[in-house]
């Protein structure tokens, strides 16, 4: 485990009679790191962040929290540990002061320094002007941000997040995944969300689950070179025969579309300025031409359907 790791799962597996919802799942969160964790409905995602927390036991492997492992401390462990649930843990009676208060207590914070942390959640979260009003009148968008402030209040190493986003409008939206961008600086983050674009918007590693195991991990820059183009969109007045196009330089192989247009595929060299200068030559009357960019969502897709675990050093 690296002396940087606040989180370190290792073998990770848990059954359900007969059913292994999560497989031999390993992984390292550091400071500084926010982590988006992917899955499709039933790939063992809740299961994995219920075991994190300590609210589920797993049938095998280890979790260790800011170095404390969690099954043989888990007191200790939890206390390094903020959690916001998909369906924030508030209380729409008490006003925001008091919850906070309330939630302080909960987390053995000394009595002298309860006002201190108070504050300095409400400021992290931007709350200070709404402190007396009743969580229940406040927006969706500030019943959000309550509840990422209790996740926060005892300043734990970990702070977990399961969709926060879900139900917001996109002013909203984007307050949030700012203040998870802030927070991210100062704590190791691990994001859960169905929302693909927030992945792109707030963090800097992925990983995806598929069927209990991890098929896929990599860095979110890693991520954005995967979803490189590596194929055109051409259309031609003269469409040449796909045999021509194949004899280009950097072409792979080429399709007919059904549109009329040709799907042309490449690998190491884009042959848009070949394609370019025959298409003058021979007349063939190029009248478009677009990379064609994968979109994280057919990515997502492709990795999911895939049974074959992908690692950062394949990508």
């Amino acid at each position: 485990m690296s002396n940087r790791s606040l989180v370190h799962v290792e073998h990770l597996t848990r059954y359900y009679s007969l059913t292994c919802a999560v497989n031999d799942v390993s992984f390292d969160l550091a400071k500084g790191e926010v982590l988006g964790f992917l899955g499709p409905n039933g790939a063992g995602k809740s299961s994995t962040m219920q075991m994190i927390t300590g609210n589920l036991a797993p049938n095998a492997g280890q979790i260790c929290i800011a170095g404390i492992d969690l099954l043989d401390q888990p007191k200790h462990a939890k206390q390094e540990i903020g959690y916001l649930p998909e369906q924030p843990p508030v209380y729409r009676e008490l006003t925001v002061d008091e919850y906070l208060y309330y939630c302080a207590r909960l987390n053995r914070i000394p009595r002298g320094k309860l006002g201190a942390a108070v504050g300095i959640a409400k400021d992290r979260c931007g709350l200070g002007d709404v402190g007396r009003r009743l969580i229940g009148n406040l927006s969706k968008g500030y019943q959000q941000r309550v509840g990422i402030a209790q996740a926060i209040i005892h300043n734990p190493a970990v702070v977990i997040l399961d969709e926060p986003t879900v139900g917001l409008d996109p002013i909203q939206i984007r307050e949030i995944r700012t203040l998870i961008t802030e927070l991210g600086t100062d704590h190791g983050i691990i994001l859960s969300t169905h929302i693909l674009p927030e992945v792109q918007a707030t963090c800097n590693r992925v990983q995806i689950i598929h069927h209990g195991k991890l098929v896929y991990t990599d860095s979110t820059s890693g991520m954005e070179q995967r979803m490189n183009p590596t194929s055109l969109l051409a259309a031609f007045q003269n469409p040449p025969e796909l045999s021509s196009l194949l004899q280009l330089t950097g072409v792979d192989s080429a399709e007919q579309l059904a549109d009329g247009r040709v799907r042309i595929h490449y690998s190491d060299t884009d042959p848009a300025a070949v394609l370019v200068e025959q298409s003058v030559g021979q007349h063939w009357g190029l009248h478009e031409l677009a990379p064609e960019r994968r979109t994280l969502e057919q990515i997502f897709i492709e990795l999911t359907c895939s049974e074959t675990p992908v690692n950062e050093d394949a990508a």
